[in-house]
């Protein structure tokens, strides 16, 4: 009875073992857990002194204790087939030894270098449900005796408990670690389309502003969106008269400007010194600015201010964001705005470049047009001269009214011609319409093109059917000619050919000029989309926009471009309607 009931306790310390390990099982992951836990309890049923657990390292072939019971903890690696661990591991059979120092795989380093003696060794290997083994628990020294088979039962079946404990653990740090990478795949996906549909809303934006201010003014809008802030605002220094100004989009989304003095506040500081600021506590910043306030319209707590750079890297301008809605900026804020800054930079250096070639071609136009209005000029002062001799010569009264209505008539087309040419320099209009003399017109084209169309063994012919004058913006026509040459002879080939223009009226007044080469006309595939910017037949160094231009500047006369082709050339014909009663 007495041997029976210490079976019974035994089987009853086995099965709360396994019960407890099986609970643990289903509550917990944490494979530290689970291991400390199943090697307290094999060290308790089997009356071990101490028990180890190693996993296999199959990279390095390798066994590596992971936890060890006795109050130390400590890591051994043994390679497979050293030891008695180790030639369990590479059989995957247990192994019971009872007098250790007499087995010939026992190491007994350990022991030597720990002071401890090892007298028996259990040794059971841990399998996977493939039957792949996956580790080895090692027990050494029972208290009570030796250990038998009733042991390594236990041992076996506590072995597959932490073989499935580390499956299931490594399983879920798999599918863990899937599962960050995933979102963190996630994230970056939903930034790129975050950042994509940003630009694309900026560019949209940024392309339909015909002016400076309304070009801030999408940037501003856009970057106010993503940002979530309160006002905007960009701050410039005019390159005609190297004035700053600050732009700012209020929190009702209008735009005003304000002189400013350069390096002044957050959005200055940021241009002068190429600076990006963060400033959440902005009012206790060294560059807070006390009219931010007045400007802004509310109390601003915080900035974000970034710099636009130029082509050489230099800031050309800045732009800030003013109070964050419900927070604080952060460094993603900061860096949008940066993305923003840089996409900015290309609009405007544009917007300025633009602006600065057309006030050159203005004034280029203006200076060649002087001699022109000059000419144009003698006319109405000859008319003038002329009345105001009939009216020294004449003492009826109504006769010298009628030459005085006639000479003040000669002086509104004097104002005319002055608020033309006016209206033109202040960049109001797109195109200075002035008197040509068509004869004079085009024999100097004849002077510019013939020597280069020679060169290119292509004959200049000029059919004047109309020799007078007419209306239109004499540079761009003539870039319209230059344009259509230049097609024309590279059309045309090394073999050269005929270029022809003709000039002429049609039923309605309209100035008709015709340009036929003998080419080998257009290809199919291209015709019906000519005069759209980068359409191109394929010549080396051809950009596609000469025929764009072409259609805009006929656009900018009220007039339009056609063309027929055919495989003995093309033929381009410009129609310009002249103004009536002139």
């Amino acid at each position: 009875m007495a041997e029976l009931e210490v079976q019974l306790a035994h089987e009853k310390k086995v099965g709360a073992a396994l019960r407890e390990v099986g609970l643990a099982l289903g509550t917990t992951l944490d494979l530290e857990q689970l291991l400390e836990l199943i090697l307290a309890r094999i060290t308790e049923v089997v009356e071990a002194e101490r028990a180890t657990l190693y996993l296999l390292d199959e990279a390095k072939d390798e066994l590596v204790s992971r936890v060890v019971q006795g109050g130390e903890v400590r890591q051994i690696r043994l390679k497979v087939g050293d030891g008695i661990a180790g030639h369990v591991a590479k059989t995957g059979r247990t192994r019971l030894v009872k007098d250790a120092y007499k087995d010939p795989r026992f190491d007994p380093s350990w022991d030597n270098a720990s002071g401890y003696k090892t007298r028996s060794i259990l040794a059971v290997p841990m399998k996977n449900h493939l039957g792949r083994t996956i580790g080895v628990i090692q027990v050494l020294n029972k208290r009570t005796g030796e250990f038998g088979d009733t042991d390594a039962v236990v041992l076996a079946a506590l072995a597959t408990q932490a073989a499935i404990s580390i499956d299931n653990s490594r399983l879920f740090a798999s599918v863990t670690q899937k599962n960050m990478q995933l979102l963190d795949t996630k994230e970056q996906l939903e930034h790129r389309v975050r950042d994509l549909k940003l630009l694309f809303d900026l560019e949209s934006a940024m392309g339909r502003a015909s002016s400076l201010e309304e070009l801030f003014t999408s940037v501003l809008t856009e970057a106010l969106r993503v940002c979530e802030a309160r006002a905007g605002a960009f701050a410039m220094t005019d390159t005609v008269t190297g004035k700053c100004r600050l732009y700012v989009v209020d929190d009702k989304r209008r735009m005003r400007s304000y002189p400013m003095r350069r390096g002044q506040g957050f959005a200055g500081h940021s241009m002068v010194d190429a600076e990006a600021i963060l400033a959440n506590d902005a009012r206790a910043h060294e560059y807070f600015d006390p009219m931010l306030d007045g400007v802004l319209g509310f109390p601003c707590s915080s900035v974000l201010a970034v710099p636009v750079e130029g082509e050489d890297g230099d800031p050309i301008a800045s732009v800030a964001l003013y109070e964050k809605l419900g927070g604080r900026f952060s460094e993603e804020d900061r860096a949008l705005l940066l993305l923003i800054a840089a996409n900015a930079s290309t609009a405007i250096r544009l917007h300025l470049s633009r602006e600065s070639r057309e006030r050159e071609e203005r004034l280029t136009t203006i200076g060649r047009l002087l001699s022109g209005v000059i000419h144009d000029l003698k006319t109405p002062l000859s008319v003038i001269s002329g009345y105001l001799q009939l009216m020294q010569q004449t003492d009826e009264r109504g006769q010298r009214d009628e030459y005085a209505e006639l000479a003040l008539r000669q002086f509104d087309h004097i104002v005319a011609m002055q608020r033309d040419v006016l209206e033109f320099a202040r960049g109001e209009k797109s195109v200075l319409i002035r008197k040509v003399y068509l004869a004079k017109f085009f024999e100097d084209v004849r002077a510019e093109l013939a020597t280069e169309l020679g060169r290119r063994r292509v004959e200049l012919v000029i059919e004047l059917a109309d020799r007078g004058t007419a209306k239109f913006d004499e540079q761009k026509i003539l870039r319209v000619v230059h344009n259509l040459s230049r097609n024309a002879a590279e059309a045309m080939g090394e073999k050269g050919g005929r270029f022809t223009i003709k000039v002429s009226r049609d039923a309605h007044g309209a100035l008709v000029v015709t340009f036929a080469d003998t080419g080998p006309g257009i290809p199919k595939e291209i015709e019906h989309r000519l005069f759209q910017s980068f359409v191109t037949s394929g010549k080396k160094g051809g950009t596609g926009l000469g025929l764009a231009i072409v259609k805009r500047i006929a656009e900018e006369h009220g007039g339009s471009v056609t063309v027929k082709s055919s495989s003995k050339g093309a033929t381009f014909k410009l129609r310009l309607p002249q103004p009536q009663g002139d």
